[in-house]
């Protein structure tokens, strides 16, 4: 199996990178520098590394990138600088996504190219009746309009939801929605439910970024796991140990 990562240099994406090439899977990702992949996966034979801008690759440069992946995974986020939060592009998820599966399209594969998108447990999933406060709707109603990656991570979603869809003949997606992102050494226990348990806002749960690189490696993978969330926003939160 051969997948293509974007994002793959982030904190969540190298992990993400690690967890498929464990998996003895092929890898190709778009990075706009090495510096911040392991040398652990710079060095494996089954990596692939496209130096560039995803932004700025060309149609059929995308159309190239993508043919012959049956997998595609977005870990792309906005750095938490103010240019990064308030600078261009503040669409880069959402254009991303766009352009990526507009490439699939264009490259006619045989069979539904599994589409991952690492979104956020403070994106409500429109397709269920995700039950939220009004005080909490109003907070969420600020943060879209004063943290522009917030309206880009619904964006993405939405444009899955409802551009590409759940009949889609070319692409099957899952966006996975982690709550506040921690750093942890191992994988751990985690919970995956449909919809969040809690406030995203008034009282996040953790997930740790290795989790969700292996939750995402796990769909991947693992064809029953799919067809249980395909079209579905799953939220991950690690497991609590209790005393």
């Amino acid at each position: 199996m051969e997948i293509l990562v974007v994002g793959a240099s982030g904190a969540t994406g190298r992990l993400l990178v690690e967890q498929l090439l464990n998996r003895e899977c092929l890898v190709k990702v778009i990075v706009r520098s090495l510096e911040n992949l392991p040398n652990s996966c710079r060095d494996n034979d089954r990596l692939s590394i496209i130096c560039a801008n995803v932004l700025e690759l060309s149609d059929d440069e995308m159309v190239q990138h993508v043919s012959g992946c049956e997998a595609v995974a977005s870990c792309l986020g906005h750095t938490m600088s103010l240019k990064g939060i308030y600078g261009q592009p503040r669409r880069l998820v959402t254009d991303a996504v766009r352009r990526l599966c507009n490439a699939i399209k264009m490259s006619r594969p045989q069979a539904p190219v599994k589409f991952v998108l690492m979104n956020t447990a403070g994106n409500r999933n429109r397709d269920l009746a995700e039950p939220i406060s009004l005080t909490q709707r109003g907070v969420v109603g600020l943060i879209r309009l004063l943290v522009p990656p917030h309206a880009d991570n619904e964006q993405a979603a939405d444009y899955l939801r409802n551009i590409i869809g759940q009949n889609n003949p070319l692409i099957e997606w899952v966006a996975v929605r982690p709550d506040d992102l921690v750093n942890e050494l191992e994988v751990s226990g985690y919970e995956v439910y449909a919809s969040p348990t809690r406030s995203a806002i008034f009282d996040a749960g953790s997930t740790s970024r290795i989790n969700v690189g292996h939750f995402m490696a796990e769909l991947i993978n693992q064809d029953a796991l799919w067809k249980r969330w395909r079209g579905k926003m799953p939220v991950i939160y690690n497991s609590v140990i209790s005393d």
